[in-house]
């Protein structure tokens, strides 16, 4: 029986484009997932759920769809992906791989319509942004032939899950000629997925580099082929037995943490054996990435000197709590097999094709607000082992867990290695969850009564899964009751229309919960802690930052604010609500905009420069909603508009005027003013052009200066 089949046999089958860019890239062979995709139909338009391990060729079951749909039907096709950086990096590989084809990108403003992407074959998007562009309305979307959804597996995530069950929901109505292909590695219920999506299954166990899982158990590894290893190293710490016997091999390895603080400490555990293993070529461009991770932000921060020294060791961290250039520094130098060790969160975990031949899963707990520490789910930790095995550079890969004893090792193997797949469970049963996308369903006209909201409902997965609707219609009641009586909908009959205040509460993204707190709370604003908090007291600005001493102390001054306020009530059935840990993150942005050094804000408040810039983002999104939101309400919105520039460059009030010259950041800007340079027409001034070529050099102080004077 033939496994593989070959390329040449797709002709008439695909577009000869789509066989023209396989013999370029050097692909001769269909993988078996592949070769059963094409046997049962995937280039006649069929659904399909495509379940198998990463590498295993999914991506080109995809393109074999979507390059037919363009080219042959003359339709659109969606990519739609749950992270930006897997967005970005299939994005990147498409276009390279088809560069005849008109190839587009969308993962920003969630306030923008993008009209220009109607000129388009190919579109790749974030979860989000489509549902955004589709809350916006998409006058192309009835030329959409094509949708594919990779990492399908995540609509069993609670917090990304509704919204990405709830957007194929809606492209299924929307678009019911189009094909769907949903693609995981990671779904123990493939054939209930399947039938949902009234799609042909694929479902394989075949990689194209063998992967071993094992457990290591005082530095023995036992692997599931039957196989035993002794690590060659002797050192007491298991993660670094295992790193250094990989790099003894000459190979690279990635060690998955469940924290950050975490994945810092192993870094630099890890840094003195992985600089044993460096070239000198290896430390000429380590020293120079380092240099660039230090410069990345204004004045280094802590955090910024640890990774930069670490990378000079030939390791590096990686989590959320970096700016995305550092992560993408490291991302490109890990594949250069610069860096030989990487300690990450699961923020590695994802689709991202940064593969090592060894993956390390340190932390198989995980803590939990209310529910303390918990094993991870096998779902997950197979997705982080499928990082281990580079097809381009290895014959096999492997992924381990550490025991610390051999009734642990039993226990482990069984759990993780033995067991099953997790089947992908909905998560959209839970009102305030329903309540974002309730509202949308009325301002957008996609459906406007109980009755049609129902019907879709039982439609999604949620629906298939769960027969029965009592519960279900009892909480998209309470949830339209809510929208009624916060003045968003408006009831005339059994029919509901949003009002122009709840269809632009739609258009923002925002939780409705968040925008009627926010309506309530402006009248409220005294100075600029109740804006902060305004803002911060929101499910948006989640995860808060730590309670300190500081904020339980004052929050009782703000107390009000919150007293008889909707906001008293929690907006998440799973956390606990504690008004002290918005209003501490309020406290942290004051600093910011107070100009304090960055490095005692991350000090203070335990954060991270990227958990600082996410906030900072988070923050300025949530200001310009409440100004469009006054607007609205007849509320005078120059106050937070004053707050949203001030929040954007983490400036005293007194720099605006300054602010808004290009080449002036926070810290030229405070430079200046200290100089007597208080407004821009200061610069005019001689003795100010002079202090300032003194200050930034001739040619940055020309730039500053021809903005103000004309270039004269």
């Amino acid at each position: 029986m033939q496994i593989f089949m070959n390329v040449k046999d797709l002709v008439g089958k695909v577009p000869d484009e789509l066989i023209e860019s396989l013999v370029k890239r050097g692909i001769a062979e269909l993988t078996p997932p592949q070769k059963l995709a094409v046997e049962y139909g995937v280039t006649n338009g069929k659904n399909f759920v495509v379940a198998a391990p990463t590498a295993s060729g999914k991506t080109l079951i995809a393109e074999m769809a979507m390059i037919r749909s363009v080219i042959w039907d003359g339709k659109k096709t969606l990519y739609i992906a749950p992270m930006r950086a897997l967005v970005r990096e299939k994005y990147e590989d498409f276009r390279r791989d088809y560069p005849f084809l008109k190839v587009a990108m969308s993962v920003g403003d969630l306030d923008a319509l993008d009209r220009w992407l109607a000129d388009y074959d190919v579109i790749f998007a974030s979860t989000e942004k489509l549902d955004s562009l589709i809350r916006h309305g998409l006058g192309w979307i009835d030329r959409i032939g094509c949708i594919v959804v990779d990492e399908v597996h995540m609509m069993d995530d609670q917090g990304r899950g509704p919204t990405l069950e709830i957007l194929v929901s809606k492209l299924k109505r929307l678009c019911p000629g189009a094909q769907i292909l949903a693609l995981s590695a990671t779904v123990g219920n493939a054939k209930e997925l399947a039938e949902w999506l009234s799609a042909e299954l694929v479902e394989s166990d075949y990689r194209p580099v063998l992967l071993e899982r094992g457990i290591e158990v005082n530095g023995k590894v036992v692997y599931d082929t039957g196989r035993e290893d002794r690590l060659e190293s002797t050192s007491r710490m298991p993660e670094i037995r295992i790193t250094e016997d990989t790099l003894k091999k000459g190979k690279q390895i990635i060690v998955f943490y469940s924290t950050k603080r975490n994945a810092e400490a192993g870094a630099e555990r890890l840094a003195s054996s992985a600089s044993k293993s460096l070239s000198t070529e290896d430390r000429k461009y380590l020293s120079s990435l380092s240099e660039k991770i230090l410069g990345v932000l204004g004045r280094p921060t802590m955090q910024c000197e640890k990774l930069a020294k670490t990378v000079l060791s030939g390791t590096a961290f990686h989590h959320s709590g970096l700016v995305n250039e550092q992560r993408q520094l490291i991302e490109d130098a890990f594949r250069e097999n610069r860096i030989k060790a990487v300690c990450s969160t699961s923020t590695l975990g994802l689709g991202i094709n940064m593969p090592a031949h060894t993956v390390l899963v340190r932390d198989l707990t995980r803590y939990g607000e209310g529910s303390g520490s918990n094993y991870i789910g096998i779902n997950e930790v197979t997705q982080l082992f499928g990082r281990a095995g580079r097809p381009k550079y290895d014959k096999s890969g492997r992924a381990i867990i550490i025991a610390k004893s051999n009734a642990e090792a039993q226990d482990l193997y069984n759990r993780y290695i033995l067991s099953d797949l997790e089947p992908v469970t909905s998560k959209l049963g839970i009102q305030p969850v329903l309540r974002t996308h309730v509202l949308a369903f009325v301002a957008t006209r996609f459906l406007t009564s109980e009755e049609s909201i129902m019907d879709f409902m039982n439609s999604t997965f949620y629906g298939y899964q769960y027969s029965d609707s009592g519960e279900l219609r009892r909480m998209v009641g309470d949830v339209l009751g809510e929208l009624e009586e916060w003045r968003f909908l408006e009831k005339i009959g059994s029919v509901y229309n949003a009002t122009r205040i709840g269809h632009r509460v739609s258009e923002l993204y925002i939780d409705p919960l968040t925008a009627k707190w926010m309506i309530d709370s402006m009248p409220k604003i005294t100075d600029d802690i109740s804006v902060l908090f305004m803002i911060s007291n929101t499910a948006e600005m989640r995860p808060y930052v730590r309670a300190t001493e500081e904020a339980e102390e004052r929050y009782f001054e703000y107390q009000e604010m919150v007293d008889n306020s909707i906001a008293r009530y929690d907006q998440s059935e799973s956390m606990f609500y504690d008004p002290v840990k918005p209003f501490s993150t309020a406290l942290m942005l004051n600093e910011w905009i107070s100009e304090k050094v960055e490095r005692e804000i991350m000090k203070d408040y335990r954060t991270t420069p990227g958990a600082l810039f996410v906030k900072v983002t988070n923050a300025d999104w949530l200001l310009y909603s409440a100004m469009e939101l006054a607007k609205l309400s007849r509320i005078n919105a120059v106050k937070l508009l004053e707050m949203r520039i001030r929040v954007k460059y983490g400036i005293r009030k007194e720099l605006m005027d300054l602010i808004r010259l290009e080449q002036v950041g926070r810290i030229r800007a405070r430079m200046m003013f200290n100089n007597g340079i208080r407004k821009a027409h200061d610069i005019r001034k001689p003795e100010a052009q002079e202090a300032m070529k003194s200050m930034f050099g001739k040619e940055t102080a020309g730039k500053i200066i021809a903005q103000v004077t004309g270039g004269t």
